[in-house]
């Protein structure tokens, strides 16, 4: 928006400067157009501020139609650019940054050599429409879920915005672009029976680490990254809490790297059963005598859970390692992340609020609970109501 400033001079005579900001150049220095407008000297100062305000609205057009078409880019040279800001800046995690480059070959094949400002509303709307139809996704021979149709619309998006910043562009076409809604997957998780025999298993035959590893999933709810970050530091064996406050994590580029949790929220303090602390002292006791036999071969880290010298476990491991082990024990393998929503659902459908719940698991929002676990809610609120119409019959 265009900015007017009124000049006095020592005669009294009037002038006002309009300056119009057409985004930042590839320096991130901010482009200025001015001009001066000095009013005919009939017209009161009223009649001038007006008249100052016209020319300023046709003086702001005439710079953004010739910045536009002056200046232009390609999608795919900004969006380079634009994800080298990112990752140098380290506005995003890192995890983030590889999804956003996973979808680059879709979104560059379909108007990465279009320039940003002759992008239109209906082109990006039939490219998200795409990625709904069947063949999309090569390994469910389906179309992409919701979820990563939003994905993509939030990569182009954000490209957008930074075109905007740029002055490349005088609007976001992305705005009130639709997805296509597609059936959710339902969560496939261990019953109450299948945990406890799934644990007595791993209880009775795995090395500590992994006993370690599992009992922190099935009691505690947390993510694998999570629980691949906690630091012996990290635990009060006093209080028997828990923080959490890092993750670990891999990609190609950077291989295993810790980061930050998933949101703020995420940080938090859970508190560990006894059986639990007591696997964790034997954890430690085992990589102490490691570290002594090895000597200089093992690296010094503080964290629960390494290779065989002390470094960071990967994060694919325990995955691994669960999905041979149940199937050498003719146990159903359903993942990592089963053992999660095990514990939500267990706490959810025996009365515990979802509130807690969500605090328990770091939702950023308890709404977000509540759509995960829709059914266990479902469910609690009929045994609540179940309950209520008992205590009124025997009234």
């Amino acid at each position: 928006m265009a900015t007017i400033k009124l000049r006095k001079n020592k005669t009294g005579e009037l002038s006002f400067l309009i300056r119009v900001s057409l985004g930042y150049d590839n320096q991130n220095k901010q482009i200025i157009k001015s001009m001066t407008y000095k009013p005919e000297k009939e017209l009161t100062e009223r009649q001038a501020k007006k008249e100052a305000q016209r020319r300023a609205l046709i003086f702001e057009e005439e710079c953004k139609a010739y910045n536009l078409s002056n200046r232009r880019v390609k999608f795919q040279v900004l969006a380079d650019e634009w994800l080298h800001l990112i990752e140098q800046t380290q506005e995003m995690k890192p995890s983030t940054v590889v999804r956003l480059k996973a979808m680059k070959e879709r979104t560059y094949n379909a108007f990465g050599n279009t320039y940003v400002d002759k992008i239109t509303y209906r082109q990006i709307q039939c490219f998200i429409l795409d990625l709904s139809k069947d063949g999309v996704n090569q390994r469910t021979g389906k179309g992409l879920s919701q979820k990563t149709q939003k994905h993509y619309l939030t990569f182009i998006s954000d490209v957008m915005k930074y075109a905007l910043k740029c002055g490349y562009v005088s609007s976001n076409p992305c705005k009130d672009i639709s997805v296509v809604k597609t059936v959710s997957k339902e969560k496939d998780i261990y019953s109450l029976d299948e945990l406890k025999l799934l644990l007595t298993k791993i209880n009775e035959r795995a090395d500590t680490d992994y006993k370690v590893f599992f009992n922190l999933l099935a009691y505690c709810g947390i993510r694998r990254g999570e629980a691949l970050g906690i630091e012996y530091k990290d635990i009060d064996f006093d209080t028997g809490m828990v923080s959490i406050v890092r993750t670990s994590n891999y990609n190609a580029e950077k291989g295993v790297y810790t980061s930050t949790p998933k949101t703020d929220t995420s940080y938090r303090d859970l508190l560990l059963q006894a059986n639990i602390l007591d696997l964790i002292k034997k954890l430690r006791a085992e990589q102490q005598e490691k570290a002594d036999k090895l000597g200089d071969l093992w690296v010094e880290n503080d964290r629960l859970f390494v290779t065989w010298c002390g470094k960071p476990m990967h994060p694919n491991t325990p995955y691994t390692w669960l999905e041979r082990f149940c199937k050498n024990e003719g146990i159903p393998f359903k993942g990592l992340h089963s053992f999660r929503h095990s514990v939500a659902t267990q706490a959810i459908t025996n009365g515990v609020d979802v509130k807690t719940v969500s605090a328990i698991l770091g939702h950023s929002q308890t709404s977000t609970t509540l759509n995960i676990y829709a059914h266990a809610v479902q469910k609690s609120n009929v045994n609540a109501l179940n309950l209520m119409a008992g205590l009124l019959e025997n009234f």
